[in-house]
């Protein structure tokens, strides 16, 4: 049973030292340091106490990697499918996951994706910034920051919005472009399909924020050509099966055309 390497998974995720959980345990520091070496087990009733510092379960304490991770996807899944329909089932979905994981990075996260950070900025900052401080997941902290950056630029704090896009590096390339470029056979295909989708996605995004900036330029017919070129790319796309999801986008282009 390696409970210790739970343990220590738990503590490195809280961002806390050995010696501060000995002290919140009242035990020495070295116990602490047996359990997570594998050299020795915590005592069975200091578990109720170690699950509640982790606001854990102790079923989710003695089984972390599968039950905890397993349920915890089920319910991002099962948010992700009302996230643009119905963002505040969505909602619900994640805030009733977090009432059984509370402080999990994973649903936060995901909860971002279902707070409207132009109408409630200060609720998303809060999260976004709880996420930034806890999690030990540089995908989730990065998230975060650009979720953190959209809420203040909401409020018209651009130096504080530029501020947390800066914790941000910029890279030119992914682990998909690469596992892409490197892998072979199926792998290789797996990769190169989804980075393309992700790659697909930001293009129509960064040609409808291209069609924005020449509207407020009251430049109209480059805004038009730009909506006419990020229609042509999802035609271009049409015989993709995942086409579909960018159904939204081909909705928005063809009414600023129509307008």
């Amino acid at each position: 049973m390696d409970i210790g390497a739970k343990i220590k998974e738990l503590r490195k995720k809280r961002g806390i030292t050995q010696e501060r959980l000995a002290e919140y345990l009242n035990i020495s520091p070295q116990a602490v340091s047996k359990w997570e070496s594998g050299l020795g087990y915590p005592d069975i009733a200091l578990l109720p106490t170690i699950a509640s510092y982790f606001e854990v379960s102790i079923d989710l304490l003695f089984d972390f990697e599968r039950k905890y991770s397993a349920e915890v996807e089920r319910i991002c899944n099962e948010a992700y499918k009302h996230r643009e329909s119905e963002p505040v089932l969505g909602n619900n979905i994640i805030k009733e996951g977090l009432e059984k994981y509370p402080n999990n990075d994973i649903l936060l996260a995901n909860l971002l994706y279902t707070m409207d950070y132009s109408k409630n900025p200060d609720e998303v900052i809060a999260v976004a910034n709880k996420i930034i401080k806890e999690t030990a997941d540089d995908e989730i902290k990065y998230d975060a920051l650009r979720f953190l950056a959209y809420a203040y630029s909401a409020k018209g704090d651009d130096a504080a919005a530029f501020a947390a896009l800066e914790q941000i590096p910029e890279l030119y390339f992914t682990k998909l472009s690469e596992a892409a470029r490197l892998l072979k056979g199926k792998a290789k295909y797996d990769a190169a399909e989804k980075q393309m989708w992700v790659s697909f996605e930001i293009l129509l995004q960064m040609i409808e924020e291209t069609a924005e900036y020449f509207e407020t330029e009251h430049m109209h017919d480059r805004a038009l050509r730009e909506y006419e070129r990020g229609l042509s790319f999802i035609r271009c796309m049409s015989d993709k099966g995942k086409i579909c999801k960018f159904d939204n986008y081909a909705k928005a282009f063809n009414e600023k055309l129509n307008t």
